[in-house]
């Protein structure tokens, strides 16, 4: 469990990080794990690099996936619109969440 994410959540603080293929910076939402034991966490993206070619928009990261990650001071306001608690890609268990 990483407690810079479950801060940065708490806080609604934007983090930066460096994912396949680039540099990302996101609004954490939900941080927890799955059935197979993934930690994982869902955010919204708002600038950077995207796989998909979405820059702007919800991603599931796989935590084991980040190479680096750095929470940054810039805060957000809240909930983005389509946020949902208790995220049905967590299925045992959220450590944090909006």
């Amino acid at each position: 469990m990483n407690q810079e994410i479950i801060n940065a959540i708490k806080n609604k603080q934007l983090i930066r990080l460096d994912y396949e293929p680039g540099v990302r910076i996101i609004e954490p939402h939900t941080y927890g794990r799955n059935r197979n034991g993934n930690e994982l966490l869902r955010a919204y993206q708002t600038d950077g690099a995207s796989a998909s070619g979405e820059q702007e928009n919800w991603k599931l990261f796989r935590i084991d996936r980040i190479e680096s990650l750095e929470v940054l001071s810039e805060t957000f306001d809240g909930p983005r619109d389509g946020y949902t608690n208790g995220d049905s890609a967590m299925t045992s268990e959220i450590y944090a969440e909006l």
